[in-house]
């Protein structure tokens, strides 16, 4: 059994759930309203997809850095997590992002190949899709406003089929409600280093085995990216999902159990076991 959570700052104040026990598979969710250890149903949220893997792994829910500075690039980031890896676990990992968390890990296994074990990445890819720039320009946008609410509404709408959107948009104002930040700092740079991110010509320094797994109709990435991020990489595969979209991709079952199944793939176990 998984056992109790354990949460805190890792090295470089990187916030972290920690749950499970077994090789160091460490976790990056996407996009959060800030960058703190998670709590009360924010918590539940995070550790859900977690539980399943924390059967296999030592599993740390990392998110980017509290206290980013303004202009620091999607590199910088990686690095704060590279950091932790280093000073906390110790050893190379099995390493997992989701949307904005897949644009931070696929940097960190560009930066730092030597860290990464094993890379699934999921709802992301080398750059963001044209539509996913648009979106997350009007976020900024709305965020600098003093319109956080109406940014999160936005970018949620954005992800419900199109028939479906002027009905669900005050759902998704209700929805935003509860990520609302004190403070969008953190969330602002975060933003903008994936507006600049693209590290479609350094894929070749990634050389853990990796799994890119996403939906056919996701409005922030194209097929092609992400079937051309798993080519880029020198050991790469894909796995689309028909008709899924972003949201979907990112959090059913099926993705936590295909990521899981990949990453067991590399774990070595000794003779007789």
């Amino acid at each position: 059994m998984p056992g109790e959570p354990a949460a805190g700052f890792m090295h470089g104040n990187v916030p972290y759930l920690k749950i499970g026990q077994g090789p160091p598979l460490v976790v990056v969710p996407g996009l959060t309203p800030e960058h703190d250890v998670p709590r009360g149903l924010e918590r539940r949220m995070a550790l859900a997809p977690a539980r399943p893997l924390a059967r296999d792994f030592t599993v740390y829910v990392a998110n980017r850095k509290r206290g980013l500075k303004s202009g620091e690039s999607m590199s910088d980031i990686a690095g704060h997590l590279a950091g932790a890896i280093e000073h906390d676990i110790g050893q190379p990992v099995f390493l997992q992002g989701t949307s904005t968390g897949g644009s931070v890990v696929l940097q960190l296994a560009v930066d730092r190949p030597e860290l990464v074990r094993r890379l699934v990445v999921v709802s992301a890819a080398y750059r963001l899709g044209p539509v996913g720039r648009a979106e997350q320009a009007e976020m900024v946008r709305l965020i600098r406003a003093g319109q956080p609410r109406e940014a999160w509404a936005s970018v949620i709408t954005s992800m419900i089929p199109s028939a479906l959107r002027g009905p669900a948009r005050p759902l998704s104002r209700l929805a935003a409600g509860r990520m609302t930040p004190a403070d969008p700092t953190d969330m602002l740079v975060t933003l903008e280093a994936e507006d600049a991110f693209n590290v479609e010509a350094s894929l070749s320094r990634v050389t853990a085995p990796t799994l890119v797994i996403g939906g056919s109709r996701d409005i922030f990435y194209s097929e092609e990216l992400f079937r051309g991020t798993a080519a880029g990489v020198q050991d790469g595969r894909v796995h689309l999902f028909p008709g899924w979209g972003h949201a979907r991709a990112s959090s059913s079952a099926a993705t936590i159990h295909l990521a899981l199944g990949f990453m067991l793939a590399g774990i070595s176990l000794r003779p007789g076991h």
